[in-house]
């Protein structure tokens, strides 16, 4: 079955750029704070965000080749790079998440550690929460359109 890049297909393109310009901003957010030095346990590390930012960026990459040439092979890699890409998001999120149910359980000073807020505790929690529900929405809609759903 040959799947077209039907409109869903540029309708995920459009979430996959919004997702990625939210994306950017957590980037350079983190990056601006030090998270290239955090190495601590229960903190983002470098290998994780930027594995993410890496197969993200490859993966929208090919979607764009997959909607330029209809390829439908295309479209079933870069959803499998979305969901590695998922996978590692939902890693952050959650180490995200977690820090910051610790903070608010903090009643001293000490327990925020000797080394500062981790970087992500930057990130603001609108960026977080459209980043993560673009990100979903644009898994529907690239698994959709590899799937067929609304081709020709």
């Amino acid at each position: 079955m040959v799947v077209a890049a039907t409109t869903i297909g540029w309708i995920a393109l459009a979430t996959w750029v919004a997702t990625a310009g939210g994306g950017f901003v957590m980037l350079a957010i983190w990056l601006s704070r030090g998270g290239m030095r955090q190495r601590e346990r229960g903190r983002i590390r470098p290998i994780l965000i930027l594995s993410h930012f890496l197969l993200a960026a490859t993966g929208l990459v090919i979607w764009i080749v997959y909607l330029a040439s209809d390829k439908d092979a295309l479209a079933w890699v870069a959803l499998a790079l979305l969901g590695v890409v998922a996978v590692l998001g939902f890693t952050m999120f959650f180490i995200w998440a977690g820090q910051r149910q610790r903070r608010v359980g903090a009643t001293t000073p000490a327990l925020e550690g000797g080394g500062g807020d981790p970087a992500e505790q930057h990130f603001p929690i609108a960026v977080v929460t459209l980043h993560g529900l673009l990100a979903a929405t644009t898994v529907v809609l690239v698994l959709l359109t590899a799937a067929g759903v609304g081709g020709s």
